[in-house]
């Protein structure tokens, strides 16, 4: 059983940076591609950013391209989101997921969730 936890969340300032990280119990190395997802209060999930199992491709929403960057170490199973430029409606519970494979779209794994709060 994999575990996902995610850290790095908190209180920024809009404009401010934070950079999340997501790491992963056991040695999952590339088995698995890594999503990053947010959560608004009284909003719909959505994807933010997605990196393939080697690190080699990445996508990102359109609210966020230019200004996130997702990343990989996979010598120590850790996922990240850099987050800069950050604005107010970027406030959100923050997660990360594990698919199968490059081109599934079924998630094996969920973290818990990190808080991110941007103020004006």
């Amino acid at each position: 059983q994999v575990q996902l936890v995610e850290s790095g969340g908190g209180l920024v300032q809009a404009g401010g940076s934070l950079r999340l990280s997501c790491a992963a119990s056991g040695r999952t190395g590339s088995r698995y591609a890594m999503d990053w997802f947010r959560q608004a209060p009284g909003k719909e999930r959505e994807f933010v950013a997605r990196i393939s199992c080697s690190g080699g491709s990445t996508s990102y929403a359109d609210s966020v391209k230019g200004r996130f960057t997702i990343s990989r170490d996979n010598a120590n199973d850790t996922v990240y989101l850099q987050m800069n430029s950050l604005k107010v409606e970027d406030t959100a519970v923050y997660y990360c997921a594990a698919r199968y494979s490059d081109y599934s779209s079924e998630y094996a794994y969920w973290g818990q969730g990190t808080q991110v709060t941007v103020s004006s």
